[in-house]
């Protein structure tokens, strides 16, 4: 059977959360392939709510394999934090695999992220402070650590010791902190060690032996094509890739088996984080979306910040689709449009004084200016709706509007935070 990722077209917040538990429920092999805990899903299932960072969405089935695989940014003490979090919550503990390849996030990876937020001020990037810029600027200069080194402790020491030669300069002249010793960082990395060694296996091998099963695969992602490093709005990416594309690198499967792609996108628009952000609405009409947004209003579910708002982004949305390979859309939150008499789709931007439809370049997208098409609102509840003949005549309308802009079919409609509350075309 094929590998299926889900996966955003959006800045992230797209409320992928609900069909993710919705197909890992269905899946035998649910995996993480990029990011880290800088991002979270929020669930509702039979357990109540969960917010889950870095656990797949598979946890709370029983028959569900998890992986963790070597794309992702393993917090050792998050993820942890979280299997206690089930435990304390009397979920059965689940089948979790981490990649003996996947690197960890280090304790001086999440100081390096403070420090330089602090040391930018103003100009920050808005990051979690979850360590992850720093944590994937060592990967690729081959100075990070791999789960496989918590069992080699000489290994060990040489690989921390060299990257901390160039992270010690750093924290004494440039952020005037302490330096930090190898001697600081080695018992509590090999107890970690001890502590999910029961956990760590070759994945790339247990994932072929799925594929070559047949089993069900799901590729769940985290944010969205417009936090992509390169496809991305630049310099406010993410440090990964959370496109569709990378799941063969972070997990270790064919290209080939990659042949569903489940792209979530939100019925208005939602950021967290800095960036431009051509729709967004301000003051009392902003505030009204946010807290009309979601399951309980427009906030982070890391970061708990407020997420900036706006309508529709039919540009943005048609390119986070192109650029995922979507081959089905999720059109997520519709329930929230219901207190609107009007409802606007930005279908253009206007760029020093020319339309385009395409999405531009980042040093463009500053100047860009959102043109809409205004529809009229349905005005009523839609969280009963369980066909797509149930909406009112407006909202399908709307939904047929954003499938015939962006080209790729809408087949799901979530109406509602509980699972239930879905429509399937």
């Amino acid at each position: 059977m094929p590998v299926t990722a889900i996966v955003g077209a959006n800045w992230g917040d797209e409320g992928k959360g609900k069909i993710t538990d919705f197909l890992a429920a269905r899946a035998d092999v649910v995996l993480r392939f990029q990011g880290g805990n800088n991002a979270g899903h929020t669930i509702i299932n039979n357990f109540g709510k969960s917010v889950l960072h870095l656990l797949p969405a598979g946890v709370f089935y029983p028959h569900t394999v998890n992986v963790i695989c070597p794309g992702v940014a393993l917090n050792i003490p998050a993820l942890l934090k979280e299997l206690d979090g089930l435990k304390e919550r009397g979920i059965p503990a689940p089948k979790l695999r981490i990649s003996d390849r996947a690197q960890v996030v280090l304790p001086y990876h999440l100081l390096l992220d403070e420090y330089e937020e602090e040391r930018l001020a103003d100009r920050k990037f808005g990051s979690t402070k979850k360590g992850i810029a720093p944590f994937y600027s060592d990967k690729y200069s081959k100075l990070g650590v791999q789960v496989a080194d918590l069992y080699d402790e000489p290994r060990l020491r040489a690989r921390l010791a060299q990257s901390l030669s160039i992270k010690n300069v750093l924290f004494e002249h440039l952020y005037k902190k302490p330096k930090i010793a190898v001697d600081d960082l080695i018992p509590e990395l090999l107890e970690q060690g001890k502590r999910i060694e029961p956990m760590v296996a070759d994945t790339t091998a247990l994932l072929a032996e799925a594929l070559a099963a047949g089993k069900n695969i799901l590729a769940e992602g985290q944010l969205g094509a417009l936090r992509d490093p390169d496809h991305g709005i630049y310099p406010f990416p993410t440090s990964s890739s959370p496109l569709a594309g990378f799941v063969p690198v972070g997990a270790g499967v064919p290209a080939h088996a990659v042949t569903r792609i489940v792209t979530v996108v939100k019925a208005y628009s939602s950021c967290v984080g800095t960036g431009p952000f051509a729709v967004e609405l301000f003051g009392p009409e902003g505030e009204e979306l946010r807290q009309h947004g979601g399951d309980a209003g427009e906030y982070g579910a890391t970061t708990g910040r407020p997420r900036r708002v706006g309508w529709f982004d039919g540009v943005a949305t048609r390119y986070g689709c192109r650029v995922q390979g979507a081959t089905e859309v999720v059109l997520t939150v519709l329930d929230a449009l219901g207190y609107l008499d009007e409802i606007k789709i930005c279908t253009a931007y206007e760029i020093d004084g020319k339309k385009t439809i395409e999405f531009p370049n980042p040093s463009l997208l500053d100047r860009a200016e959102a043109i809409y098409e205004t529809l009229p609102g349905w005005k009523c509840d839609i969280s009963k709706a369980r066909s797509f003949k149930d909406l009112p005549e407006h909202a399908r309308r709307y939904v047929l509007l954003i499938e015939k802009f962006i080209g790729v079919p809408v087949k799901w409609i979530s109406v509602g935070p509980e699972r239930e509350a879905m429509i399937c075309r």
